[in-house]
């Protein structure tokens, strides 16, 4: 039996959606990685309050019925620029106020991986965001609107021999393309290592398993984690970044480590991430 990788996108409509140039980057991306595509797109349904002063000020009403038309009307929109592509299936879910980043999160559990538009201006992009990433358990692959649509052919680790890296490593190993090579990337300069030469001991160790892999070291001279990171991957020629997204969630207020909280806030190649 054939097997079939299928990524899956959530997609909120309110009280914005996220610029096309990020929704058909990420659907051509996870395309071009092989993978089947599910959109889900949420439309929101605002709960009637009655108030005892009616409509004297506002007719809330009507406000109401406004947004969950414009939300539902979105949601059309985008299946019409997505749904023509090959591999893409869209559907829509209706979700009460506050209720679709959670219901992303458990949806995002049936799925490969996540597939998650990036924008750094649209908060309900960058909410849906966190809660796939800390709340799903599956890999959620950042796509920013620039993202060319390509098989992966380099990917960079960022490693550092904890937990989440190496769980990183395993979900972006199944896809790079055959005959694809790694960079190994640590940070020398961030924080006390658990050891010395991890990336050379990574690298051997891929390549005792038929990968073509090296090590590289990096500095920050000056830079964010993320930022460094990201600039090396950039320069080595990296498609992809692999990385442990650090952090966790109480009553939707989000604790993140330095590196994720940096790529949340300034993407420029897709990122990998793995809690």
């Amino acid at each position: 039996m054939t097997r079939t990788r299928i990524a899956y996108m959530p997609i909120a409509t309110y009280p914005e959606a996220v610029a096309d140039a990020s929704v058909a980057a990420a659907a051509d991306l996870a395309v071009a990685l092989g993978c089947a595509l599910q959109v889900t797109t949420f439309a929101v349904d605002i709960p009637r309050v009655s108030s005892a002063l009616g409509s004297l000020l506002l007719d809330v009403p009507a406000l109401v019925r406004s947004a969950e038309d414009r939300s539902r009307s979105e949601c059309q929109r985008l299946h019409d620029l997505l749904g023509s592509r090959t591999g893409v299936q869209c559907t829509t879910r209706e979700a009460a106020l506050g209720a679709a980043l959670e219901t992303a999160a458990a949806e995002a559990r049936y799925f490969d991986l996540a597939v998650l538009p990036w924008s750094g201006e649209t908060v309900a992009a960058q909410d849906m965001t966190q809660a796939v990433v800390f709340g799903s358990g599956r890999p959620a692959l950042l796509v920013p609107p620039a993202a060319p649509p390509a098989s992966l052919d380099h990917l960079a680790i960022a490693w550092d021999a904890s937990r989440v890296a190496a769980r990183a490593l395993g979900d972006a190993l199944p896809l790079l393309a055959e005959g694809g090579r790694i960079t190994v990337l640590t940070v020398e300069d961030e924080k006390p290592l658990s050891g010395s030469d991890l990336a050379v001991a990574l690298a051997a160790s891929l390549a005792r398993r038929g990968y073509s892999a090296r090590p590289l070291g990096v500095s920050l001279a000056g830079r964010t984690i993320a930022a460094a990171l990201q600039d090396t991957a950039l320069a080595e020629g990296a498609q992809v970044l692999a990385m442990g997204g650090f952090g966790h969630s109480r009553l939707r207020d989000f604790i993140v480590g330095g590196a994720t909280r940096g790529v949340f806030a300034e993407l420029h190649l897709p990122v990998l991430l793995a809690h």
